[in-house]
């Protein structure tokens, strides 16, 4: 060690013989030489600066190490108790701090102030102070299986005839309920296209529509008679009735666009032939997936074997449209 010692000392004195300027020292190097300075003599072994400027690196460092320790505020939660809180917050959009501070204190035994709660509040999403206000999807979702939504899709025939689809539906099990197509719809054909729809022993409590002027205030009363509150949806806001136009844009990429109608009979023929493919024959992802009607014998249960069809059955299938769609099954095998 002492050879050691002196062999360095002997270097630091070549670099000063040639007057050779060490470089500008880092705050990491200083904080370095001060905490070695702590186990010998400095004075007889500080060679690249004067002892005045390295007393001056220790006072900065005891003031930056003063100002550390000094700050205000509670040391911070624990980074899992953090993440919690968030995802507290993500997941219950109507909490606020005192209820996410009493969910931690009296089911997890997590002693926390809402004051704390608010400090790890996710950025932008403000905590619910007052009367929990459901958003419209929300309200939808928790409603689903009471809800009808209906809407229309425009059709134009081979001689350029303008005709339009209604499609009725029910919101929580995707049913299609009803489609028929005219060129004229007004009020009266709506309505009685909702009554055909809707059986008389029906569980709905709601119809979402639109604002278009085919909704008027008498159909509007006529379905409050059905026993059902009207939802309109704002204006310009299709996402409102979301489900509704989700159908509608199958629809028109399943079918619609895929054939040029004739007229109007063949338009609902179209039409009623890829509802019933629609309930009893397309999967439904929104559904598990699963099917909105389904036929019977239908989900089949899963093979032990998942990439081979299960013993003593063929698969069949059926074309839709034309062929434009297939329904596959599985047959029997005769014994």
């Amino acid at each position: 060690m002492i050879a050691e010692n002196v062999f360095l000392r002997k270097q630091l004195a070549f670099y000063r013989e040639r007057n050779i300027k060490p470089q500008r020292l880092t705050d990491s190097a200083r904080l370095t030489l001060l905490f070695w300075a702590r186990w010998f003599n400095w004075r007889n072994a500080l060679v690249i600066v004067k002892p005045e400027t390295f007393i001056g690196w220790h006072r900065r460092a005891f003031q930056f190490f003063w100002h550390w320790k000094s700050r205000g505020g509670r040391p911070r939660i624990p980074r899992h108790l953090r993440d919690l809180i968030a995802e507290m917050v993500q997941e219950n959009p109507t909490w606020g701090e005192a209820r996410v501070a009493s969910e931690l204190a009296l089911k997890l035994g997590i002693s926390v102030s809402p004051r704390t709660v608010r400090a790890y509040w996710p950025q932008g999403q403000e905590p619910n102070r007052g009367p929990s206000s459901q958003r419209w999807m929300t309200f939808v979702r928790n409603h689903a299986q009471a809800i009808v939504a209906c809407d229309f899709v425009v059709a134009v025939t081979l001689r350029f005839r303008i005709l339009y689809v209604l499609v009725v539906m029910e919101v929580g099990s995707r049913k299609l309920l009803h489609v028929n197509a005219t060129p004229h719809p007004t009020s009266s054909w709506t309505l009685q296209q909702l009554r055909e729809a809707i059986p008389c022993d029906h569980r709905y409590r709601w119809l979402i529509h639109d604002r278009s002027g085919i909704f008027s205030e008498d159909f509007d009363r006529s379905i409050k008679d059905l026993g059902m509150e009207i939802l309109k949806t704002p204006v310009r806001a299709p996402k409102a009735n979301a489900y509704c136009e989700r159908l509608l844009g199958s629809f028109r990429r399943e079918c619609l666009d895929w054939f040029i109608p004739l007229n109007e009979r063949h338009l609902r023929r179209l039409a009623r032939e890829w509802s019933i493919h629609y309930n009893r024959g397309r999967p439904h992802k929104s559904l598990g997936p699963g099917l909105p009607d389904p036929p019977p014998g239908l989900p089949v249960k899963l093979q032990d074997r998942r990439h081979e069809v299960a013993k003593r059955y063929l698969i069949k299938k059926k074309s839709i449209l034309g062929g434009l769609h297939h329904e596959y099954r599985l047959d029997k095998v005769a014994a």
